[in-house]
């Protein structure tokens, strides 16, 4: 089993932190596409408190188009709060890579276009005040999916 979970541009560290422990838990590998909004060097995790980071499978690239060259332009599925599917009516392949935006701006216009026939949502409420979910909760979630859909293979 190789999930992967791909954030874009993430700006809020801790946000990253608790995908990556949930990555590192469910042997999923974790692609951060830069710029990062935050230092994840050895000596800023280790402050963090991130003792589980070794556990991780960390890919880390300048822009999106290093991101797809070196994946072999992967088949991308987008989490937005515009997407046109349910993420809960995907199936998701044992190899598939699950995107998420920036968790101030979520993913660019172009990106959209770019892959709009796999973009996903995680539905909620049509409640004005609630804008959207934590990042780390909505890749938890989909993610959780994935898991279900292969039968946790490989987990207690």
């Amino acid at each position: 089993m190789s999930l992967n979970i791909v954030l874009y541009q993430p700006d809020i560290p801790q946000n990253t932190g608790n995908i990556a422990r949930t990555c590192a838990a469910t042997e999923t590998t974790l692609h951060l596409i830069k710029p990062l909004g935050f230092s994840i060097d050895e000596k800023h995790v280790r402050r963090a408190g991130l003792d589980y980071w070794h556990l991780l499978d960390l890919h880390v690239y300048e822009n999106l188009e290093e991101f797809i060259e070196k994946n072999d332009n992967p088949v991308l599925y987008l989490a937005t709060i515009h997407g046109s599917e349910n993420y809960a009516d995907i199936k998701f392949k044992e190899d598939a890579y699950i995107m998420f935006g920036k968790e101030t701006a979520g993913l660019p216009d172009e990106v959209l276009e770019r892959y709009k026939d796999t973009t996903i949502r995680v539905p909620m409420s049509k409640n004005e005040g609630a804008r959207c979910l934590n990042l780390s909760n909505t890749v938890a979630i989909i993610l959780y999916e994935a898991l279900r859909q292969q039968d946790f293979l490989d987990f207690i």
